[in-house]
């Protein structure tokens, strides 16, 4: 469980520099005004801004569900080979809605992604209830 963690949270990290890249390229170019990221209010901002951003958010929600049940599965010592499956796929997906999210956007193509990952964490808090019981 530990190597998808990890994975995740590179992901997070590489999502967060496209963010901090897209900001600054954003007043370098003058599309944005500096004063705009004080509140994020005031003004449009160019779609790459608004995409990596809410894609940066994004690792903050869902994957939290992830993070707790994975550190659950380390910290209880449990070992279940069809949970670092479901680990890995929830990677991938993650991964992938990312990259749908910055790139095209397609919402149902995204949806789709976000919901496969939000059925792998739900699997993984299933094993984990039923090996705990």
């Amino acid at each position: 469980m530990l190597y998808p963690m990890f994975l995740m949270v590179l992901l997070t990290l590489v999502i967060g520099v496209f963010a901090v890249r897209a900001r600054f390229a954003s007043v370098k170019n003058g599309e944005v005004r500096a004063k705009y990221y004080k509140l994020m209010d005031g003004q449009d901002v160019p779609e790459v801004v608004t995409k990596t951003t809410r894609n940066f958010n994004n690792q903050f929600e869902i994957p939290i569900l992830f993070y707790v049940v994975c550190t659950l599965y380390l910290a209880f010592g449990i070992e279940h080979f069809i949970a670092v499956v479901f680990a890995w796929l929830f990677v991938g997906f993650r991964v992938l809605h990312s990259y749908i999210h910055i790139t095209y956007n397609h919402v149902i193509h995204r949806l789709l992604a976000f919901g496969a990952a939000f059925f792998c964490v739900i699997v993984l808090w299933v094993i984990l209830l039923v090996q705990k019981i």
